[in-house]
C-alpha cells in the first residue's frame, strides 16, 4: 500500500463528545418531528393513530415511539406526497432507476444538497483525500446518487474530479494511467473487474498507476473481496454506505483503520431493530438497520427501514472519531432466500467461497423448483490452474466446496465449476442470484 494520511474533515462534529452529540440529536429530532407532523399528511395520520404529538418527543430516547417508514411508502406517495417543503424550495430530485416499476424519488433543498456534500466530503477525507488528489468517479450519474454524491464530496475537499461514470473498462484504465488518478470510486464488483483488466493489460499498478485508495459501495462485499481488490490495484479499499432515501453515499464510511463505517450521526440517527418484532436492539446485536434523518428539509424520513442487516459499535475509533460505527452489511432481510425452509443470504455463500484457494470472487446462485422441492445450484468460477486439472481433481474440488457450503448453510447444493471469465461481470451492482421459482 502507498503511504497513508489520516485526516478528519470536520473534527467538531466527527469527534464530538457522545453526551453533547446525543443532546444535539435530540434537539434536531424534535424539530424534524414537528416539521413532518405539520407538513406531511402521512406522518401526521400515523402519529395521530398512535396517539403521539410532536411535543411528546423530548429526545433520542423517545425515537422508539415514532412510526416506521418503508420503501412502499415512498412509492405510494410518489412523486410529492412526502415533501415537507413547497416544490419551489426543491432544487434537486434523486431516486432509484425505476427498472422494476415506478421509481422512488427524494427531493433536496439547497440545504439538503449542502449536507449531503458535507457527508460525502467527510468520506473522501476518511480515505485520505484532499486538494492534491485526482478522484476518478466510476459510479453512474443521473437519478442514482452514486456519481453525483462522490463528485460533490471530492469537489468540496478541493480534489480534481474525473466524472467518468461507469462502463468502457479499458478506457477507465487508460484514464487512470494517463491522468494519474489517486482515488477510485465505484462498486466493489466493478473495482474487481478493473483490477483484473489492469493485470490482463500487463499494467503494473505499483509502477504505472498512482492509485492509493478506493471508496467502494452500493452493494454488500466481504473482507476477502477487499483483500483481492487491494492486491490487484495496490490500494486501500474502503467501504462506503448510503441510500437515496437518506441523502446518498456518505451516510457512513470507513476510515483507513477499516474497523467499521463511521455514521454521520449529526445528520442521521441509526438504530438496530429485530426485523420480526420491530423492537430496538442494543449496540453489538445483529439486526435490521433503521435511520431517521434529523437535518433533511425536502423529504425528511422517520425510522426508515433499510432492510440491511448489520451491527452498531459505539466505541471511539483509533482515528479519533466518536461517531457510532456500523459493521459491513451482512445481508438483507428482503433479498433473503428461503430454500427448503432455510434462510440463505448470497453473502454467506461468498464468505465460504472466498475462503477456498483457487476460487475467483465470482459466482452465480441458481434457485429452481422441481415439483414441490427447491433446488440450488452454485456456479463457481475457478482459476485457470484449477480448471485445467484432471476430471478426478475437479470432482474432488467440487466435493470440497459442496461440503463447506453444506456445513455453513445446512443445505446441500449442486456445485458446478465454470472456467475463468464465464460468470458475467457488472459495471454496477453485481447480480449473484437467479431465482427461477414461481413464488
Amino acid at each position: 500500500m502507498r503511504e497513508r494520511e489520516y485526516k478528519i474533515w470536520n473534527p467538531e462534529m466527527e469527534c464530538m463528545d457522545r453526551e453533547q452529540l446525543v443532546k444535539l440529536q435530540g434537539q434536531r429530532l424534535k424539530e424534524t418531528v414537528k416539521r413532518v407532523y405539520d407538513n406531511v399528511p402521512m406522518y401526521r395520520k400515523r402519529m395521530d393513530d398512535k396517539g403521539i404529538k410532536p411535543e411528546d418527543i423530548r429526545g433520542v430516547e423517545d425515537l422508539k415511539y415514532l412510526p416506521f417508514t418503508d420503501k412502499p411508502d415512498l412509492r405510494d406517495q410518489f412523486p410529492y406526497g412526502l415533501f415537507a417543503v413547497p416544490k419551489h424550495d426543491i432544487v434537486r430530485i434523486q431516486g432509484s432507476s425505476g427498472t422494476t416499476g415506478m421509481p422512488i424519488v427524494t427531493g433536496y433543498t439547497q440545504h439538503d444538497v449542502d449536507v449531503w456534500t458535507e457527508m460525502a466530503a467527510r468520506s473522501v477525507t476518511m480515505a485520505g483525500g484532499g486538494p492534491d488528489d485526482i478522484v476518478q468517479v466510476c459510479y453512474g450519474y443521473g437519478l442514482f446518487t452514486g456519481g453525483l454524491g462522490l463528485h460533490q464530496g471530492a469537489t468540496q475537499v478541493g480534489a480534481m474530479v474525473i466524472p467518468m461514470s461507469s462502463g468502457n473498462t479499458q478506457r477507465q484504465i487508460n484514464m487512470l494511467k494517463a491522468m494519474g488518478s489517486t482515488m477510485l470510486c465505484c462498486t466493489p464488483s466493478y473495482a474487481l473487474l478493473i483490477g483484473e483488466t489492469v493485470r490482463e493489460m500487463g499494467i503494473d499498478p505499483k509502477k504505472e498507476l498512482k492509485l492509493r485508495a478506493g471508496v467502494f459501495g452500493a452493494e454488500p462485499w466481504s473482507d476477502k473481496i477487499r483483500a483481492r481488490i487491494e492486491e490487484l490495484l495496490n490500494i486501500d479499499a474502503l467501504d462506503i454506505y448510503g441510500l437515496t432515501e437518506m441523502a446518498g453515499p456518505g451516510v457512513s464510511c470507513e476510515c483507513l483503520y477499516k474497523c467499521g463505517m463511521h455514521v454521520n450521526e449529526d445528520h442521521v440517527i441509526p438504530e438496530i431493530i429485530d426485523p420480526d418484532t420491530l423492537e430496538p436492539l442494543p449496540y453489538g446485536e445483529k439486526g435490521e438497520l433503521v435511520f431517521s434523518t434529523i437535518t433533511k428539509e425536502g423529504t425528511p424520513l422517520l425510522r426508515y427501514r433499510t432492510h440491511d442487516l448489520c451491527r452498531l459499535n459505539p466505541e471511539k475509533c483509533q482515528c479519533g472519531r466518536t461517531n457510532v460505527r456500523m459493521d459491513r452489511i451482512m445481508g438483507r432481510t428482503d433479498d433473503m432466500l428461503i430454500i427448503r425452509g432455510v434462510n440463505v443470504f448470497p453473502s454467506q455463500i461468498e464468505t465460504v467461497l472466498m475462503g477456498i484457494p483457487g476460487v475467483t470472487p465470482h459466482f452465480l446462485l441458481v434457485v429452481d423448483r422441481v415439483g414441490p422441492t427447491d433446488t440450488m445450484e452454485i456456479q463457481v468460477e475457478v482459476t485457470d490452474e484449477i480448471f485445467g486439472d484432471t476430471v478426478a481433481d475437479l470432482q474432488s474440488f467440487s466435493k470440497l466446496i459442496y461440503e463447506r457450503i453444506k456445513s455453513a448453510l445446512g443445505l446441500s447444493a449442486n456445485i458446478k465449476l465454470v472456467p475463468p471469465k464465464s460468470i458475467p461481470r457488472f459495471e454496477g451492482k453485481a447480480r449473484r442470484v437467479q431465482d427461477n421459482r414461481k413464488l
